[in-house]
Order: C-alpha cells, then structure tokens, then sequence
C-alpha cells in the first residue's frame, strides 16, 4: 500500500512538473520571440509571460497539494482502515461529510463495516446460545446416559431377580399340583372311611335291634321260669296234701323248682348283660354316628382344600406364565435401554464435537473487536496509525455494545439469559447512533481542506 501511494504521488508530482515547464517554456519562448527594443507594449508582454509562468508554477503547487489531500490522503486513510479491518479491528467507524466520489467510497466502505460488525456481533451472539446449549446438552446426555446405565443395571437386576421368580413360581405351582393330588387322594380316603364308618353304623344300629330281640326272648324266658316257678309250687303244695302217696312227686317238685329258679336268675343275669349290652351299642351307635357325622365333615372339607389347591395350583400355572412374559419383557427392555445408552452416548459425542466446533468458531470470530464507534472524518488530515501489527484500540476500554466472551463449559447461565443478552448486544451494535466528529485538538489532528 505504501508502494501504491509513493507512485500516486510521483506521477502528481511529475503531471505538476511537467505542467510548469511547459509553462515556463513556453513564456520564455514567447520571451524571446518578441523583438528587442524600446518599446513599452514588448517590455509589458515580457513581463507579462514572467508573471504568467510565475502563477502557472504556483497553480501547480496548489494543484498538486490540493489534489495530493483530497485523492491521496483519503485513499491513505482508506488503506488504514482496510488494514484494521484486515486484523480484526471494527472499533473505529467512518464519517461521511462529502457526497463526490472519495465520500461514495468512503460511504461503501462504512456500510461495509458496519454490515461487517453486525454480522460478527450476530454470530457472536449466536455461537454463544449455541454454546451454551450444547454444553447443556452435553450435561444432560451425561446425565442421562449415567441415568439410562444405572436403569440397565437395574434391569438385568431385574431379570435375574424375575428369574428367580419365576423358577420359585414354577416350583410352587409343581408343589401345588402335587398337593392337589394328595388331597385329591386323602378326599377319596375320606369318603370311602365315611363309606366304612357309615356301614358300621348301620352294623351297631342291627346289633342293637338284635340285642333288644334277644332281650325280649330272655323276659320271654324269665317269665317262663317264674311261671315254672309257680307250677313246681303248686305241685309240691298238691304233693304235701297227698301225704306220703305225694313224697316223691314232691321230690320232683322241688327240683323243678330249683331249676327255675336258676333258670330266672341266669336269665336275670342274662338280661342283665344284654341290657348292659345295648346301653354299650346303643353309646358305640351314637359315636359312630357321630364319627360318621365328623367323617362326613372331613370328607366335605378335604373336597373344599381339593377344589382350594386346584384353584391354587391353576394360579400358580398362571402366575408362572405371566412371570415368563415378564421376564421376556423385561429382558426386551434391558435390551432397548442397552441400545438407548449407546445412542445416548453417540449423542453426548456428537454434542460434544458440536461444542469444540462451535469453540472453534467463536475463537475465529472472536478476532474481531467490537466496540464504540469513533468518527473518521475523511475531510481532515489523520497522523500515520502505527504498523499494522501493532494496531492498538484507539478508542479506550470497550463499550457495553461489545459482545460477551463465549460461556466457559459448565457455565451455569441459563440459554435465556445468553439469549436475551445476545440479542441486546446485537441491537445495541446495530442501532448505535453516529456521534458527532472529533474537533481537531491540536496541530497533530486532521485538518480540513
């Protein structure tokens, strides 16, 4: 650039240059064409081309200065602010106070830098939400993908604890099955001891009927003694009438009154024991019907504990297959959550790429400065900025137009918060008023021409 504005310059110079001598050849031509002489109209003319060659070299110095700060200073200045640009420097803005071609140019130039620095501030403003909501992201996909492994581990818990389950379960319903049947067979034993029972009732209730009998043929007999009894006393009271004739009739008498006597004592005896026999039948009678009552019972309720362990033997079988489709369920889910973790984890890698990337690109744009605008006025003379790597923000601290750095990771500020403020930064970056210029504060400043 320095190179360009030394041959601008030259060639000026040289146009300016060349001017003049043509100028001053030409007058001293004219001079000393014209003929010598007293003549005043000749002595006038000579003096007349010095005075012309004289302004024409000082028009040309005036020509050359005027056109050296109006074309050469501006494109100088112009070089100066692509320069910082060119190095990120957006702090200093240009004011337009002319409308000829420089300040068409310098208008373009101020439209491109303030495009320029809206453009910075609004992906400034956007990488920073972006930011911010892959670093959430990130968080949230560790959070759960540690979530979504501590389900899976939970899960497989699950299956071997459903497992067991289902084995106990199928234990218990074999258990079932097997009590159903003993109380299938203990029902059978009891109704067949009901059976038995009731048939002994029946067998005590005839022994007692044939107990009565029997009692009632021993009164027969018992009667039949006394009535013997009382026939043997009669003969002996005919025999003791008939004296010694009647001796041995009497004899007779007596013995068969002997006889019946014991015959009405066995059969008193006899009675006896067959009373006694039935009152013992008749008890054993009423306790077998009881037994048969209390069998007939048993017998209702070992059907009632069938029908309960059939019930609970159907359950179980139920319940074991019902734990089966759990358990498949369960073992279908372990391995979705499984797929699930592993999406999870590509996603956190993916968000965490995003975050680099987006690091990256803030760190590409965060060459850029932004800050108040400074006035550049292109009609005054600027001293020489300082070599372009060492460019310096000339217009003080930053202003509050000036993007926030990007959040570090882990930032606790919510995307809101970054929106909102990166949303403001980007208004107050685009709408920010032109100030007034800079009055010129010493010999230093640029100057008018």
């Amino acid at each position: 650039m320095k190179s360009t504005r030394v041959q601008l310059r030259a060639s000026l110079f040289l146009l300016v240059l060349v001017l003049s001598v043509l100028t001053v050849l030409a007058a001293g031509l004219g001079w000393y064409s014209l003929p010598d002489g007293g003549n005043d109209f000749f002595v006038q003319v000579r003096y007349a081309l010095v005075a012309l060659a004289v302004v024409s070299v000082l028009l040309a110095l005036v020509t050359w200065m005027t056109l050296s700060r109006g074309i050469l200073r501006p494109i100088r200045q112009i070089g100066l602010q692509f320069d910082r640009i060119a190095v990120g420097d957006l702090t200093q803005r240009i004011e337009v106070t002319n409308h000829n071609e420089v300040g068409a140019l310098y208008a373009a130039v101020k439209r491109l830098q303030d495009n320029l620095g809206r453009s910075v501030g609004g992906v400034r403003a956007g990488l920073e939400r972006i930011s911010a909501g892959t670093q959430e992201i990130v968080v949230g996909n560790t959070n759960l993908s540690n979530r979504t492994e501590q389900q899976a581990a939970a899960l497989q818990e699950t299956a071997a604890s459903m497992e067991e389950l289902a084995a106990t379960v199928r234990q218990n319903a074999d258990n079932a099955l097997q009590a159903n049947q003993l109380a299938a067979s203990a029902s059978e034993v009891a109704r067949r001891g009901g059976d038995a029972v009731g048939e002994v009732v029946s067998t005590m209730q005839g022994i007692s009927a044939s107990s009565r009998k029997i009692s009632d043929i021993v009164g027969v007999i018992d009667s039949i003694a006394f009535q013997t009894n009382i026939l043997a006393l009669n003969a002996a009271v005919e025999a003791a009438r008939a004296g010694e004739q009647g001796k041995g009739f009497a004899v007779v008498a007596s013995e068969v009154r002997a006889l019946a006597q014991r015959s009405a004592h066995a059969a008193k005896e006899i009675k006896d024991l067959i009373d006694d026999s039935v009152k013992k039948v008749a008890e054993g009678s009423q306790q077998v019907q009881r037994a048969g009552e209390t069998m007939q019972e048993i017998v209702a309720s070992v059907a009632r504990v069938t029908d309960i362990m059939g019930e609970i033997s159907a359950a179980s079988t139920e319940q074991s297959s019902g734990i089966e489709q759990i358990n498949r369920a369960v073992t279908q889910m372990d391995g979705v959550t499984q797929q699930n973790a592993a999406l999870v984890e590509q996603a956190a890698r993916s968000a965490s790429e995003l975050h680099d990337q987006v690091a990256q690109a803030s760190s590409a744009v965060a060459v850029y400065k932004l800050s108040g605008p400074r006035i550049i006025d292109v009609t005054t003379r600027q001293v020489p900025a300082p070599a372009i790597s060492g460019v310096r923000d000339t217009a003080g601290t930053r202003t509050a137009t000036q993007t926030p750095a990007l959040a570090p990771r882990g930032s606790a500020q919510p995307p809101k918060a970054l929106a909102r403020t990166a949303t403001a930064a980007s208004a107050a970056t685009s709408a920010a008023p032109a100030p007034s210029r800079l009055a010129a504060a010493s010999d230093d400043d640029w100057e008018e021409f």
